[in-house]
């Protein structure tokens, strides 16, 4: 029984004064005295606690406001971008030129049933945070399935959407789609954005063949992309297996794409189509939408030029990449290598057919050498402008 229903059943049942109540139960006695007042008018509803809001809030957010708040959410998500308060926060002051605070907002939104609550999902502070100082200094990548949209609605072939991110600024850097990603598509990617942006510092990426071949055994020396950013003098980086939160940024930007992607009608049916599609997103997302990630939510594009570039730091020892590998010379005479991910024919010679030899590799410098005897049968440079590599 709650405190006020004691009282005021003492002064009423028990025959109490209101003084002698106020000392029994340790309250004051013009609290008594308000209880009563209240028994006196609203009979047994006087029981129950009463709400302590206001009558009146001169600060409250205006309908207008409110239904503006709505109408931005509503928009938002039927174009398939972000929706949440920061990004509502940033279109309110930008193009409306109204201050409401985030987590105004973030309450309008909970009551106008726009948000599910998801208490299940990990806190953003559990995560280990990380950002490059610098545009160029380190650029993400990754690659993305989407489905194509039969010209009859029904659901199409698998397309693949590849992505270089710059790390600080968020920038879009370059989107393309393409049927089946393959390792000559990311080299060539990543060279016109090279010639539109300039080199990175470093490139953070997956375990993904087309970046990079340190978790295939050691066969096949590096592929083509690694090869050319050791030529280059880029740092590569890659995050641990099964753990793309590494790759955070990019993966992001992904879901975003995505999402928006799904939202357009009608659906694209072919690559062009599909890439035109990535054109018009990547423009609203680079120079468009206010990044919540950004100081005072800056469009990527702004913050990409606002802030000084960086680049490969210049160094005077070669990148050596040694390896050793064995093979049998076949039938008729020669051997293969792998170099940036492209094979290579080595002539040694008839005589040694059947021989088991060692090849140690150094960049293009290759020794073939007898491994029973150690006797060398072919030291060469290799020349990657051919498929053969010729004796003499």
């Amino acid at each position: 029984m709650s405190t006020a229903k004691l009282i005021i059943t003492a002064v009423t049942v028990e025959g109490l004064s209101q003084s002698e109540a106020a000392i029994k139960y340790g309250v004051s006695k013009g609290w008594v005295s308000k209880l009563m007042a209240r028994y006196h008018a609203e009979g047994d509803a006087a029981f129950e606690p009463h709400s302590r809001r206001p009558k009146t809030s001169p600060n409250a957010t205006s309908p207008q406001i409110v239904d503006l708040i709505v109408e931005i959410r509503n928009n938002l998500a039927a174009r398939g971008l972000d929706a949440g308060p920061e990004t509502i926060n940033w279109h309110l002051t930008n193009h409306h030129q109204v201050e409401v605070s985030r987590a105004t907002i973030a309450r309008i939104l909970q009551r106008q049933g726009l948000v599910i609550a998801e208490p299940k999902k990990r806190p953003k502070s559990s995560y280990i945070r990380f950002e490059a100082t610098q545009p160029n200094e380190c650029w993400q990548s990754d690659f993305t399935h989407y489905k194509l949209t039969r010209p009859d609605g029904r659901p199409g072939t698998n397309c693949e959407i590849l992505t270089f991110l710059d790390d600080c600024t968020r920038l879009a850097l370059s989107v393309r789609a393409y049927r089946r990603v393959t390792g000559p598509n990311v080299v060539d990617q990543f060279n016109a954005t090279i010639a539109t942006y300039g080199p990175p510092a470093s490139t953070l990426t997956d375990n993904a063949m087309v970046y990079t071949t340190r978790l295939a055994g050691g066969r096949g020396g590096r592929n083509a992309f690694e090869t050319l950013l050791s030529a280059m003098g880029i740092t590569q980086k890659n995050g641990h297996p099964n753990h793309p939160q590494t790759q955070g940024k990019v993966e992001r930007f992904q879901q975003t794409l995505k999402k928006w992607l799904t939202a357009q009608h009608p659906q694209p049916t072919t690559i062009d189509q599909l890439q035109t599609l990535i054109d018009l997103f990547v423009d609203e997302y680079n120079h468009h939408r206010g990044h919540k990630s950004l100081p005072h939510r800056q469009t990527p594009a702004a913050r990409y030029r606002q802030v000084p570039k960086t680049g490969p730091e210049p160094t005077c020892v070669p990148d050596y990449h040694n390896r050793v590998r064995h093979d049998t010379i076949d039938k008729v005479g020669k051997v293969t290598v792998r170099h940036g991910g492209k094979l290579y024919h080595m002539s040694v010679g008839r005589p040694h057919s059947g021989t088991y030899v060692t090849m140690l590799i150094q960049n293009l410098d290759i020794t073939i050498v007898a491994t029973a005897t150690g006797e060398i049968l072919r030291q060469l440079v290799l020349d990657p402008t051919r498929n053969y590599q010729p004796q003499g």
